[in-house]
C-alpha cells in the first residue's frame, strides 16, 4: 500500500486545528472530576473528554482512512492492543492531562502514524500556546504550517554537550519502586557537579510537548520511562525529520521500538558523532535500570 504521507499530515493538521484544538483550549481547568487509571497509588489521571475526544479523533480518522488501524490511549487494552505493521494511527486525545485538569498551558493533542512500525507522520497541537508542529517522513517539518528552517537553528545551537544542556525529566505517575528511584538518582546525577552537571531539566509534563520541544531546539534531550507509543509516536517522526535521534533509556538500548516504554531522545546537531558521544555520557549519568514489562 502506498501512503501519500504529506496529505495525512494535512488531515491531521486540520483536525488539530479545527475539531480538537477548540475543546482542549474551551475545557482545560474546568474537570474537577475524574479517574485514576492505575490505582490509587498513582497519578494517571483520564477525564471523560479524553474519552470524548479520542472517540471523535477516531471516527474523523476512521471516515477518511477506513482501512488503516487504530491504537488510542483510552482504548488502549493491555496484552491485547498490539502495534502491527499495517499503517497505524497512534494518538494520545489529550497528552499532558495533569496539565489540562489544572488549566497548566501544556496539554495537547498528538496524533501519529506508523508504517511498519516505524513514525512516518507526526502532528502535536498544543491550542494554549497556538502551537501546531507536524512533520511527515522525507517532508520535513512545519510550525503552524510554515516550514521550520532545522539546519539553521541546529547551527546556532553549536555543540551538543551534555554539561551544557537543558532536558526534560518527568517522575511519571508511578511514585514508588525501582523505577522510581532510577528516575530520581538519575536526575540528581545528571544535576550533580559531580555527575552531569547539566545546565538544568524542564518538566512539561508532556511527552509529546518535550519531544517537541527536543525537535525545534528548546531542549537538548529528554530521558523518561513509562510512556506508551501514543506519548511518543508523533513527537518521534517530529524529532527525526531535524535529524534527532531516538534510543533507550538504559544504557546499551540503542535500537528500540515505538513500543519501548523508556526512552532517550536527543536533539539534531550538525556532527552525528556528538550525538553518540552525548548519548553515552548521559547513559553514564544513569542510576540503575529502567524497567516496565
Amino acid at each position: 500500500m502506498t501512503v501519500d504521507l504529506l496529505s495525512v499530515e494535512n488531515f491531521l493538521c486540520e483536525l488539530a486545528i479545527n475539531k480538537i484544538g477548540p475543546i482542549i483550549k474551551n475545557k482545560s481547568g474546568t474537570q474537577k472530576t475524574y479517574d485514576m487509571k492505575t490505582g490509587s497509588r498513582r497519578v494517571d489521571i483520564v477525564t471523560e473528554i479524553d474519552k470524548q475526544v479520542e472517540k471523535l479523533i477516531w471516527d474523523s480518522l476512521k471516515s477518511k482512512y477506513p482501512n488503516f488501524k487504530f491504537i488510542g490511549e483510552e482504548s488502549y487494552v493491555k496484552g491485547v492492543t498490539k502495534i502491527t505493521n499495517d499503517p497505524t494511527f497512534i494518538v494520545d486525545p489529550i497528552d499532558g492531562t495533569t496539565n489540562f485538569v489544572h488549566d497548566f498551558p501544556f496539554s495537547c493533542t498528538s496524533m501519529g502514524l506508523t508504517i511498519d512500525k516505524e513514525p512516518v507522520v507526526g502532528v502535536v497541537y498544543n491550542p494554549h500556546l497556538d502551537l501546531l508542529v507536524s512533520a511527515s517522513k522525507g517532508n520535513g517539518v512545519r510550525i503552524n504550517g510554515e516550514s521550520f528552517d532545522y539546519s539553521t537553528k541546529i547551527t546556532s545551537m553549536g555543540s551538543l554537550t551534555l554539561n551544557k544542556s537543558v532536558i526534560a525529566l518527568q517522575p511519571g505517575s508511578q511514585r514508588e519502586g525501582a523505577n522510581f528511584q532510577t528516575k530520581m538518582a538519575t536526575s540528581e546525577n545528571l544535576l550533580a557537579v559531580d555527575g552531569g552537571f547539566v545546565h538544568g531539566f524542564r518538566n512539561l509534563g508532556s511527552s509529546a510537548m518535550s519531544l517537541v520541544y527536543t525537535a525545534i531546539g528548546y531542549l537538548d534531550g529528554y530521558w523518561d520511562g513509562g510512556c506508551y507509543s501514543w506519548d511518543v509516536c508523533a513527537g518521534w517522526c517530529i524529532l527525526k525529520e531535524t535529524g534527532g535521534i531516538v534510543v533507550g533509556a538504559n544504557p546499551g538500548e540503542w535500537e528500540i521500538g515505538v513500543d519501548n516504554r523508556s526512552y532517550l531522545a536527543v536533539r539534531g546537531c550538525s556532527n552525528v558523532g556528538e550525538q553518540i558521544e552525548y548519548i553515552e555520557k548521559f547513559w553514564g549519568c544513569v542510576k540503575g535500570t529502567l524497567n516496565y514489562d
